[in-house]
């Protein structure tokens, strides 16, 4: 499905960031932006819906959006080359389609993060009532020379069939290509492959879960959408993902931290705390110009209390947040603790939740690669890869009901 330009003139209006990165402020935005807008579709709000519920709203919002033709599906097969761009450098290009789904043992798809079932079980609820997968995930996989790499390198000088603009600073061109031959080549080349979900482990593991319900039946429910990147010629940027601890005081979160950690007291500019910290070093801030940075006072005595032997598990960082700190020192309840991707975010929630914010450092690409090729999760939200997929380009409905 893709959005029929003679009703719609602005995509970049009507798409959005991926579901997960997006606050309530955000969300009014993005549906003041469009009546059209695709968050209507990825986070229906419960007063907007009726009885039947939110969920059922999003179901019904597509139905009329596509008895409108407001949303078409295109007539024919195809894969979309996709590419973002700032300042005319390409900084990601990669295939948008259909991929297989398959069981973790099987080794094809290599999630790297550990996931939460309360995500799961929203994607799999709003994927069931829309029979359709609304955003892509993102994969990254080693290419090199292939027809996929060779397809997705030969756009270049074509004219796009999208284009779009957002706020962000992006250009966003899409590429369809439906030549069988290519398609069929593209398909061949990526039978053999492995590839790792750099960002949408909660969706993954909704288009398994929709899979199962299915079995043994076949259909629709046995691919997921999903954008392919050759990390090759586009090595992936890492973010971090941020926490923020509701209901504790800075104070008393760094008295307990002295059990095991060195704390060291900065004074900042209220809302300013200098960005996340080094590797090794966890960053404690409250919002109004008070910090904390602890550093272990003996790291083979905080490599003992990781619970994994796996040498890259015991030193991640976000590894030592939640096992000796989160969990035995702190005693925090994962219903305190939420997940930002900015620091700006954090610190603005630390504020209104009276609490503080954990700036973490990003983790090293190779270090996210080892680990999911040796078949070990990291702790939940430990990375974010990026730039992420904008929703709202290619959609793909389920034609099996």
């Amino acid at each position: 499905m893709r959005y029929a330009p003679d009703i719609v003139d602005d995509l970049g209006a009507v798409t959005s960031p991926p579901y997960d990165v997006l606050d309530p402020e955000a969300v009014l935005g993005l549906e003041s932006a469009d009546p059209y807008n695709v968050v209507r579709l990825i986070l229906p709000r419960d007063e907007e819906s009726g009885p039947e519920g939110r969920y059922a709203h999003a179901a019904d919002t597509l139905r009329d959006w596509l008895a409108k033709g407001v949303l078409r599906v295109d007539d024919d097969p195809a894969l979309y080359v996709y590419e973002q761009s700032r300042d005319g450098g390409v900084l990601q290009r990669g295939l948008l389609g259909c991929v297989g789904l398959h069981p973790e043992a099987d080794r094809v798809v290599l999630p790297h993060e550990d996931v939460m079932p309360g995500p799961v079980a929203d994607r799999l609820e709003l994927m069931r009532a829309l029979q359709a997968n609304v955003e892509p995930i993102l994969l990254m996989y080693e290419g090199g020379d292939g027809a996929a790499a060779a397809a997705v390198g030969a756009v270049g000088a074509l004219r796009p069939t999208i284009e779009a603009a957002t706020a962000d600073g992006l250009q966003h061109r899409v590429w369809q290509l439906t030549d069988q031959t290519v398609l069929s080549a593209v398909a061949d080349d990526l039978a053999g492959r492995q590839a790792l979900i750099a960002d949408g482990h909660h969706r993954y593991a909704a288009y398994r879960a929709l899979q199962s319900e299915h079995a043994p039946r076949t259909g629709d429910w046995d691919a997921g959408l999903a954008m392919l990147v050759d990390l090759q010629a586009y090595p992936p940027h890492v973010g971090a993902i941020h926490r923020v601890v509701a209901g504790m005081s800075l104070d008393e979160a760094a008295r307990r931290a002295g059990e095991v950690f060195d704390a060291a007291a900065v004074h900042t500019t209220a809302g300013r705390d200098g960005g996340p910290p080094p590797r090794g070093c966890l960053r404690l801030a409250d919002g109004r110009g008070r910090r904390v940075d602890l550093v272990a006072r003996d790291p083979g005595e905080v490599e003992q209390k990781v619970a994994r032997a796996h040498p890259d598990w015991r030193g991640l960082d976000t590894a030592v947040l939640h096992e000796v700190l989160l969990e035995e020192l702190w005693q925090v309840p994962e219903d305190r603790v939420g997940y930002h991707h900015t620091v700006e975010q954090a610190l603005a929630h630390a504020v209104a939740e009276r609490g503080f914010a954990v700036l973490l450092a990003p983790v090293d690409p190779a270090t996210v690669l080892r680990l999911a090729a040796d078949g070990v999760r990291m702790p939940r939200k430990s990375t974010s890869f990026g730039p992420k997929p904008r929703t709202g380009l290619v959609l793909r409905t389920f034609q099996d009901g």
